[in-house]
């Protein structure tokens, strides 16, 4: 087999669950409220876009998937690309992504490239060439563009999700379960409290200027969202610390948000990335949920495994927001999350995370950080761009 333009490794693959090929009545199944054609009764062939620590997990679960018949791998760094084809065997491995847009065999794409910016244009031209498209957050840098990547999911009925991996985490999901049946009744307010370990926080303020909320209280804006929709958020304030990283990177160490919803709950998240080190990608995490009848408290720290060593002195593994292989299973919600697109694709099942819902999250981040920055209280509309209070704080 001659590589394509660009392609510097091709290894043939077996397909992957072969028991799932004889038609098994779950990948066949309806579900009510798809918005596409499934592709295939059985498997779906898909490609990953950039393999570097989340797309690197997104082909490993892909690899290792029934849903998956063909995994397609683009990596611009040729040793990384080298790595992870020699751990998934995809059918073609290429530093060229645009290879896998026009191949017609291909389904669906997961988007894992860095710098940030390029996810809209990416995804754009993914969407563009028929491909349905799971996206790492940021969906875009502006609202605009947001609404573009929406408007062409659903002129060309194609499935379009964003990374919010922590709708996957078993503990959050008991949150969002406990309001929905009642257990802590009318919520009243919530508490996110979510702090990262500097090396990453320099890692990611070293490439791309994003704020905290943009990058790191993203996901727990979108956890609250999710917890009290239908309610809407109608004002947000925002006030941030510059200690650590403001010489080298100029970028906040950290920001609190308060967010008032049109029925009058509120909630407050604080978010930072400069934590000493304590694991490479520690993440440390506590929620208080309070509601009319009962309150719910999770506490997602990562303390209760840790390790004691006389080099490394104390570490907590397994603690990362993506999550970990451990030998058979993954610790984190990252697979589960890779595993759903894949079965959304397979069988048209509409995702759990909808492009609007993300274009919301981007309108809060976005409105904290215009409060951090005039240090007064932002204004939400239901589709345009924050604006500033009347009032100052």
């Amino acid at each position: 087999m001659t590589p394509q333009s660009g392609t510097i490794a091709v290894l043939l693959r077996g397909t992957v669950g072969p028991a799932w090929q004889a038609g098994h009545s779950r990948c066949a199944r309806y579900f009510s409220g798809r918005h596409w054609t499934p592709v295939t009764k059985n498997t779906i062939n898909v490609g990953i876009i950039g393999t570097g620590w989340c797309g690197g997990i997104r082909a490993l679960t892909a690899s290792a998937s029934p849903w998956v018949n063909q995994l397609h791998i683009a990596e611009i760094k040729e040793d990384r690309l080298e790595e992870v084809a020699a751990l998934t065997g995809p059918l073609t491995a290429t530093t060229n992504y645009r290879e896998l847009l026009e191949n017609p065999s291909i389904h669906g794409v997961m988007i894992s490239t860095t710098p940030e910016p390029t996810h809209y244009p990416i995804a754009k031209e993914s969407l563009l060439a028929g491909k349905h498209v799971f996206l790492e957050k940021p969906m875009a840098m502006e609202l605009h563009e947001a609404d573009e990547l929406i408007a062409l999911a659903h002129a060309k009925k194609l499935a379009f999700t964003i990374g919010y991996s922590q709708r996957f985490n078993p503990k959050f999901a008991y949150v969002k379960r406990s309001i929905e049946d009642g257990t802590i009744g009318e919520p009243c307010s919530a508490l996110v409290s979510r702090h990262i370990t500097r090396s990453l926080g320099q890692k990611i303020g070293g490439r791309v200027k994003l704020s905290p909320a943009a990058m790191e209280a993203t996901h727990d804006i979108d956890f609250v969202l999710w917890c009290l929709a239908p309610r809407k958020p109608i004002r947000v304030y925002a006030q941030e610390v510059r200690k650590i990283m403001k010489g080298q990177y100029n970028v906040p160490d950290c920001v609190w948000i308060v967010v008032t919803m049109d029925d009058g709950t509120a909630f407050s998240i604080g978010a930072g990335w400069v934590l000493p080190p304590a694991y490479p990608n520690f993440a440390s995490t506590w929620i208080e949920f309070v509601g009319t009848e009962g309150a719910v408290m999770v506490d997602d720290t990562h303390r209760d495994v840790y390790t004691s060593t006389l080099n490394k002195g104390i570490q907590f593994p397994i603690s990362s927001m993506p999550g970990e292989k451990v030998n058979h299973v993954y610790a984190g919600p990252m697979e589960a999350e890779t595993l759903h697109f894949l079965e959304c694709v397979a069988t048209g099942k509409p995702p759990l995370v909808t492009g609007e819902q993300a274009r919301l999250v981007m309108q809060v981040y976005q409105a904290a950080d215009l409060s951090a920055e005039t240090h007064r209280p932002v204004e939400l509309t239901a589709r345009n761009a924050p604006t500033l209070a009347a009032t100052t704080v």
